[in-house]
């Protein structure tokens, strides 16, 4: 176990590419390129047109439980995943909080910030980041854990997740990159068996709405109610909540798992353009829009690429990872070809 705070919480993709020139090229953020599609966009400014009146949520939660098979009073819509990790730091009985690491740091932050102690299970690079359940311990009332997780890209099976469940303790499985996973294979999204599940969802990876902070939470009636009783009023904004509705919609369903099946063909892609240099480990086997690598003196590496026009994401703010790890989104086949080009440069810079 271990409960080192040093590694800064607060650090994310997009402090790489602040002030960036139209020449750099993004590969720190993860948030699908392209994005948004020009029918979302439409739908959004359409909304433009109702913002005299407050928010009405009725409809995108509706349409959001219908997405995930689930009734109503289990969908909580939030400004982006991030407000859900406040909401359940701040709102939820907290004795004894493990956050399982490498992944997402701002569950932490959210715990350290509404004063809890927590606790780290740090997965081991040298067995792949695989996860253990017997590694929490039996009497964590809450549990953090990312599926795909980011930022080591590893799917755990929903079956080891499961096994964390039962009554007394909230188990949090953040899975903002699941729709990007073919199938969402090993999502509990649709799981009202598990006591004390709580499954969040982000729009902003695949659909690249950052900028309207949109996601929402899946978890019993009780607890949403608990977390809806700590959410200001109307906290989701019209263009929000029309977004989350026409995400939901079967047609942007198809078209973001036509988007996975691309994804996973260009990660793999990537992963084998960077086979092509032995002193790169690929950490693996990945299965979301990115990929974790190490090698050595990765932070020069880093700050050479950004000189060739490329930025990437540091990994030594992720707990668990050290100086030697970075991030890569996973982009085009021809970004992709650039981008090893100019890795190859890097490399035999140093």
């Amino acid at each position: 176990m271990h409960t080192s705070a040093e590694p800064d919480l607060r650090h994310h993709g997009d402090a790489e590419v602040r002030g960036m020139g139209a020449e750099l090229t993004d590969l720190a953020v993860n948030v699908r390129s392209g994005t948004p599609p020009q029918w979302l966009r439409d739908r959004i400014a359409d909304s433009l047109g109702t913002l005299a009146a407050y928010p009405d949520g009725r409809a995108a939660r509706r349409a959001v439980a219908d997405r995930h098979g689930l009734p109503e009073e289990r969908v909580l819509l939030t400004a982006g995943a991030a407000e859900a990790f406040v909401l359940i730091a701040r709102a939820l009985p907290v004795r004894r909080a493990v956050v399982v690491h490498p992944q997402f740091t701002e569950p932490e932050a959210a715990l350290r910030d509404a004063g809890h102690m927590v606790e780290r299970v740090v997965l081991d690079a040298a067995d792949g980041f695989r996860f253990d359940p017997r590694a929490v311990p039996g009497d964590t009332d809450l549990v953090v854990v990312g599926n795909p997780t980011n930022p080591t890209s590893v799917l755990h099976p929903a079956r080891a997740l499961a096994r964390l469940a039962r009554p007394g303790r909230t188990l949090v499985v953040d899975e903002a990159f699941m729709d990007a996973v073919p199938g969402e294979r090993e999502s509990l999204a649709a799981r009202t068996d598990l006591p004390g599940l709580v499954v969040l969802r982000s729009l902003t990876k695949t659909w690249g709405l950052a900028g309207l902070r949109i996601g929402y939470v899946l978890a019993s009636p009780g607890t949403v109610a608990r977390l809806e009783r700590a959410q200001p009023l109307w906290p989701v904004s019209s263009p929000a909540l029309a977004a989350a509705e026409a995400c939901s919609a079967p047609a942007a369903l198809a078209e973001a798992a036509h988007a996975a099946d691309r994804i996973a063909s260009d990660r793999s892609h990537l992963q084998l353009r960077l086979a092509e240099f032995p002193q790169v480990t690929v950490c693996g086997p990945a299965a979301g829009p990115f990929v974790l690598i190490r090698v050595a003196g990765a932070g020069a590496v880093r700050t050479r690429l950004r000189g060739l026009g490329f930025a990437v994401r540091r990994g030594d703010t992720f707990p668990g990872l050290g100086p030697d790890y970075l991030r890569l989104a996973v982009r085009d086949r021809a970004t992709t070809d650039r981008f090893v080009a100019a890795l190859g440069e890097a490399l035999a810079a140093g």
